[in-house]
């Protein structure tokens, strides 16, 4: 026996639904996961909420990346066999104890990268992988800033800024997030609860701005942000945490003759070839203590509810998983 958490339907977390399923059998070209550690996103809350449009009508599997075990092979399958760890990153679906995938949507795990590393970081890697290398792609010694720089992506983004020697300035909420974020690759840090982040970045660059932000927060921070760019600087929105900035306007580029782009995560790895290179580099960082994946909370999966709270709360920091009992 299975069972997955699903969203009965749209709204808050009191929608979120334990149910158990059967095992599921995998078709041709398909394999049978048995899931050890599930990642907990924004894109999760995002769907759950109705903030994204829903795939079915209703009772929606939540989850967008998750580690396992194969236990069994579809017809046609190659280049797995049953035993193999393996991870992936797909918009929903990984709330689940078991699932039959495609395998094509699937990477083999090195001995040397845990299964609870690789649920943590599948999304949250890649993403900062094409934010940094894909959308825009800063050059040593270039300034950047990065909202939410204490969450899983802005860590692992602030360590890879670091080690491609870009000067990375980081907002977080609170004085233990912003220290965090300091100990992850941000040689400056701005407490967006106590500053105003506008003005510190027109302090720390003697008033130049900086060359990019990246931005998942959306509604409160999209103004300020162009706010902070260069001349032709850009503008790489990746989420809306606070909600969508409904008053943007392509006028508002004019300012600064800046660049704007809304990149999405599954259609890079829709690019034949791009998921396996991109987790590749992605684990070699990992491997070689580059890039440290952190995860400060872990829950069962039946604790979804208390992990979305805590996610939406901002009482998180780093990764959030799941762990199926």
């Amino acid at each position: 026996m299975s069972y997955a958490i699903i969203a009965r339907q749209t709204g808050g977390t009191d929608v979120l639904k334990q149910i158990n399923l059967d095992i599921p059998s995998p078709k041709e070209g398909e394999v049978l996961i048995r899931h050890t550690a599930i990642g907990v996103n924004f894109i999760d809350t995002y769907f759950r909420s109705g903030l994204y449009p829903w795939p079915v009508e209703k009772d929606l599997v939540l989850g967008s990346e998750a580690a396992g075990v194969i236990e069994q092979l579809g017809e046609g399958v190659s280049g797995f066999t049953v035993g193999d760890r393996v991870a992936y990153t797909l918009p929903n679906g990984a709330y689940v104890t078991h699932r039959a995938l495609d395998a094509k949507h699937l990477v083999k795990l090195p001995d040397d990268i845990s299964d609870e590393v690789a649920a943590a970081s599948m999304l949250k890697g890649l993403t900062a992988h094409y934010l940094l290398h894909r959308s825009y792609a800063p050059e040593r010694g270039q300034t950047v800033l990065f909202h939410a720089a204490a969450g899983g992506v802005g860590l692992i983004a602030g360590q890879w800024l670091s080690a491609k020697g870009v000067n990375a300035i980081g907002t977080a909420g609170g004085p233990q997030k912003c220290a965090l974020a300091a100990e992850h690759g941000y040689g400056h840090t701005i407490d967006y609860r106590s500053e105003n982040f506008v003005e510190r970045i027109n302090e720390i660059t003697d008033g130049q701005g900086v060359d990019a932000v990246y931005d998942s927060v959306g509604k409160d921070t999209y103004p300020g942000s162009l706010n902070c760019l260069k001349i032709f600087g850009s503008l790489v929105n990746f989420g809306q945490s606070s909600g969508p900035a409904l008053d943007f306007k392509l006028s508002d580029l004019a300012v600064g003759s800046y660049s704007v782009t809304r990149p999405i995560l599954f259609h890079f790895t829709a690019e034949p070839g791009y998921l396996q290179s991109a987790s590749d580099e992605l684990f070699k960082m990992i491997t070689s203590g580059k890039i440290k994946i952190n995860i400060n909370q872990k829950f069962s999966l039946s604790e979804a509810v208390k992990a979305h709270d805590q996610l939406e709360g901002r009482k998180t920091t780093g990764s959030t998983i799941l762990l199926p009992n």
